[in-house]
């Protein structure tokens, strides 16, 4: 991986991971389409590690949200009444939430790295990215706010964060979806989202870190793995409240057609490509 090879990546997680249109097809498939020749297990180390630029996108953007919510959690919880504020509820469902994916993530961990490794798989999901969208912004109604949040809704969100390990599957689009679901208003189902990413990322990314600490070389992927991060973390911010003013006034359609369009046209040529 060079250090523009690294740039590049970087600017495309932080533009992709919290737009729903699936970061980790992106960065498998950019280098499949431009023809790098990428070790397989460090691809797929690099790609989930620079996902800890958008972690600290999110950190960021969302700061004061965080330190409110674990305030109101602690003082609640010393009350011995820890649901009963909106901001306490919305700490303790987002970990109840993180409880699928972390669960699949461990039974699945082999399965789902394999999936990085075939074009013609992500394609496919690309396109089940789409269908969801579609399905969110058809059946959702977008009339309940973070402060009706319930346990059920958050562990049905959380189970389509689960779907997204899957390469092509949108975390964001999935767990968006989710919300739409459950009727939340799309700003409140994004926030949601990007929230609900903090523990999934900083999971996901400290199982990297020990796999890559086994690689031979892998002193050598620090300079561009710190070109990613510090690449996706900016972009990444700007994509946050970029998306956040977009559904303010406009629906998700937009990113359902993109995904079905990139989906086909992975299919496509990973078809001529045999």
């Amino acid at each position: 991986m060079t250090p523009a090879h690294a740039l590049l990546l970087g600017i495309l997680q932080g533009a992709t991971e919290f737009l729903p249109v699936s970061s980790s097809a992106h960065l498998a498939l950019l280098p499949w389409f431009l023809g790098w020749e990428v070790d397989p297990q460090a691809g797929f180390l690099f790609d989930v590690l620079v996902q800890w630029g958008t972690l600290l996108a999110v950190l960021i953007y969302f700061r004061n949200d965080l330190l409110g919510m674990a305030r109101a959690a602690g003082a609640a919880l010393l009350r011995g009444r820890p649901l009963e504020s909106a901001p306490s509820r919305l700490f303790w469902f987002l970990g109840a939430a993180t409880l699928p994916a972390t669960v699949a993530g461990l039974l699945f961990k082999g399965a789902v790295q394999a999936a990085f490794g075939s074009p013609r798989s992500m394609g496919l999901f690309l396109i089940g990215t789409a269908v969801l969208l579609f399905v969110g912004e058809r059946w959702g109604r977008r009339e309940r706010g973070l402060d009706t949040l319930r346990l059920t809704d958050a562990l049905w969100i959380g189970l389509l964060q689960a779907v997204a390990l899957l390469p092509g599957i949108s975390r964001s689009g999935a767990t968006i979806t989710g919300g739409l679901l459950r009727h939340l208003r799309r700003q409140d189902a994004a926030r949601f989202s990007f929230l609900m990413s903090i523990p999934a990322l900083l999971g996901a990314g400290v199982v990297a870190l020990a796999d890559l600490s086994s690689l031979p070389q892998a002193s050598e992927q620090l300079i561009p793995l710190l070109i990613g991060v510090l690449t996706a973390a900016a972009v990444g911010y700007l994509a946050i409240h970029g998306l956040l003013a977009f559904l303010a006034r406009h629906s998700l359609t937009p990113f359902a057609f993109y995904c079905l369009t990139a989906g086909l046209f992975t299919l496509v040529v990973s078809i001529y490509r045999g």
